[in-house]
């Protein structure tokens, strides 16, 4: 196994994270996947920008039809494509098949949106097979490779509760604000509670004080 591969491996083997998981309904049934641009986000992250790449080799209409559309029953059109997507990654060749369905009471968006369905689901299922960023672990019908994201508003909060006065404590959320930014949800909720409950201790602290004087 080369370099490379050795440096991506833990990645690649790492669980899939929960929050990153959707669901759809069909056919009565619940299906989990992964969002195309997120399997793109995660293959930028994990192989290096520039170090892979898609090639469609194959699109092919193979439905199209009239039907009615919604509620109002507006004449429309029915399209379904099927496509072979090829991705290489520092020369590991994979392939998929993927299939895209579109509904417009435009033909042509109704095309545009089933072909672009298509590639992206055959872009997915190609990537698939590298792992389980990659939605490999949804496979499993117990998903035991999919898993909560650790929390990492500890220290986060741990900082915070080092300020002694309200400014202070406002100062250091300005400075970090872009940072928490980019954390998930339920982290930034733990962050501002405690942020709260940390200035509301502050300032009653500074009112007494005043008070005393």
């Amino acid at each position: 196994m080369s370099d490379y591969w050795h440096s991506v491996k833990p990645a690649l083997e790492a669980p899939l994270v929960r929050s990153h998981v959707k669901e759809r309904k069909q056919a009565g049934r619940a299906l989990s996947y992964i969002e195309g641009w997120h399997a793109i986000a995660e293959a930028n992250r994990i192989f290096g920008f520039g170090e892979w790449t898609r090639e469609t080799l194959e699109m092919r209409c193979v439905a199209e039809h009239e039907r009615t559309i919604g509620q109002q029953q507006k004449k429309g059109f029915g399209v379904s494509y099927v496509a072979k997507v090829r991705v290489t990654v520092a020369g590991v060749v994979r392939e998929g098949y993927g299939t895209g369905h579109g509904i417009d009471v435009d033909l042509g968006l109704a095309h545009e949106s089933a072909l672009k369905e298509a590639e992206t689901d055959a872009m997915k299922r190609a990537l698939m097979t590298f792992g389980n960023p990659f939605g490999l672990a949804l496979y499993d019908k117990d998903q035991a490779q999919v898993c909560d994201a650790p929390s990492l508003a500890g220290p986060f909060i741990d900082a915070l509760r080092m300020a002694q006065t309200v400014d202070d404590l406002s100062a250091w959320a300005v400075a970090n604000k872009p940072t928490i930014s980019g954390l998930s949800e339920a982290d930034q909720t733990a962050i501002r509670k405690a942020f709260a409950d940390h200035r509301t201790k502050l300032a009653e602290a500074e009112y007494q004080k005043e008070a005393a004087e």
